[in-house]
């Protein structure tokens, strides 16, 4: 076996990955509750779209820059390495191969075997749907492992797929709101929900912009936008790298952004806010296309789930691997192999298994088990939301030193996009505060006790210190 990856992705599979990642369940699985924690406010609720991309944006963009650098073999990984030093590389190549990667992969393999096994009437939290999110998982884990480059392959048709429901439901929609008057009515109205039946109904909107409800909306936001910096993990794999990623990355979370608005004002113009919260979104494509709509719409959704779970997978096969490429992390030695055949981290691919499986006993533990009894007592975090926060408190030091560091680049790209990127990430971390409260602090005590861990292993204690 080697442990050097080849150069096999070209730009459309770079873009596709970003798009790809990111324009997934999140848009559907968020959309209701964004709308609930804005009290069905369609201004503030789309306003926190627009924050929420327009951070990504920035970020992205700043890690771009760093894309036309250095390149190695996982670019957020590089970057804090080659700007921060090897120490805080290694934390963060260590919380993105154990929590970050891990995590969201757990949320869309149940999000993949909730939306499929509702095709045939199962509930969400049903013994079906949890088989059928292993079968995915492994599914998924089985196509990058052993032919990355058919990944590559349903990374592009998936994204090609999953915009089509999008991009429909956002035309015909917006044309359909301005004609019938319901996105008029949406932007008058908010919704009230009674104690009594549960139902949500229309009342005057008391402001336009809701300010104290606006920060725990764009938190929200955060797990739809999320996933736009795996694509930095194939960075050593994609030909000419240091022009094609950073293309991808302003390329996919500006579409991605305008894809999120144009489908969500779509929405708005679809059916009213209360009928959205009280029904689903297959609801709104019923009425807009037709009774068989709502069963090809969680079609699609399956498959843009399933498009979503490959591109993380693409990065979470990786994540061990642009550490023990480093001689760092858990077995350098094991998991930097490279298998002749397939040209994939094998070792390094198994790991990235096992931690996603054993995130999602924690998802279920926490979030979908139904007996009231919680299994970890208080400490039942949303892993959907706080790793991916927790990502924008590791960006900040890599932002300012690229202020303080990087004196070759010009004024905008070294002083105004790494400021702006510092007071997202802020913003971020402010929104999550306001809508988790102490939930924030269980979530730092474990990423604490993961990080020791893996300083605590003879090849973490070398990478204390800096080259």
């Amino acid at each position: 076996m080697s442990s050097k990856l080849e150069k096999r992705y070209g730009l459309p599979t770079a873009i596709a990955m970003v798009i790809g990642i990111v324009v997934g369940s999140g848009v559907f699985f968020k959309a209701e509750k964004i709308l609930a924690v804005t009290s069905g406010n369609l201004p503030t609720a789309i306003l926190s779209w627009l924050v929420g991309g327009l951070i990504m944006v920035v970020c992205a963009y700043t890690f771009a820059v760093m894309g036309t650098k250095y390149e190695k073999v996982n670019g957020i990984v590089d970057y804090a390495e080659a700007i921060v030093g090897s120490k805080y590389a290694y934390i963060v190549g260590w919380f993105m191969a154990t929590i970050y990667c891990p995590t969201i992969g757990c949320a869309l393999m149940w999000l993949s075997g909730r939306y499929f096994g509702a095709l045939f009437g199962f509930p969400a939290t049903s013994p079906q749907v949890m088989v059928l999110s292993l079968l995915f998982l492994v599914g998924t884990y089985a196509v990058n492992a052993l032919s990355p480059k058919l990944a590559g392959k349903v990374q592009v048709s998936a994204t090609v797929i999953k915009l089509i429901p999008l991009s429909l439901m956002g035309i015909v929609g917006i044309i359909a709101g301005l004609i019938n008057g319901v996105t008029v009515e949406n932007i008058a109205n908010m919704v009230d929900k009674t104690s009594a039946d549960g139902v949500y109904y229309a009342v005057p909107r008391t402001s336009f912009i809701d300010l104290k409800s606006l920060f725990p909306a764009v938190c929200a936001t955060a797990f739809a936008y999320e996933g736009w910096i795996m694509a930095t993990t194939i960075n050593s794999e994609l030909k000419d790298g240091k022009k094609n990623l950073p293309k991808a990355l302003i390329a996919g979370t500006i579409g991605t952004m305008a894809i999120y608005i144009l489908y969500y004002v779509g929405l708005a113009g679809a059916v009213t806010t209360p009928e959205l919260m009280n029904n689903s979104a297959s609801y709104a494509f019923t009425r807009l296309f037709g009774s068989v709509a709502g069963t090809i719409l969680t079609v699609f959704i399956v498959v843009s789930c399933l498009g979503t779970l490959n591109g993380i997978m693409m990065s979470c096969t990786r994540g061990m691997y642009s550490l023990a490429i480093r001689n760092e992390g858990l077995s350098p030695e094991v998991m930097k192999q490279v298998d002749k055949k397939t040209n994939m981290p094998t070792n390094s691919s198994v790991f990235g298994l096992l931690m996603t499986t054993v995130w999602f006993f924690y998802f279920y533990a926490t979030q979908l088990q139904t007996d009231n009894d919680p299994w970890f007592g208080p400490i039942d975090f949303d892993p959907t939301e706080l790793p991916i926060i927790a990502t924008y408190l590791l960006y900040i030091p890599i932002f300012i030193m690229i202020i303080a560091k990087e004196k070759d680049l010009s004024f905008f790209k070294r002083f105004v996009t790494p400021a702006l990127s510092v007071v997202g990430s802020c913003v971020m971390i402010y929104a999550s505060i306001k809508s988790h409260g102490i939930d924030n602090l269980w979530f730092l005590l474990i990423f604490g006790i993961i990080v020791l861990i893996g300083f605590l292993l003879p090849n973490g204690k070398r990478a204390r210190k800096d080259k």
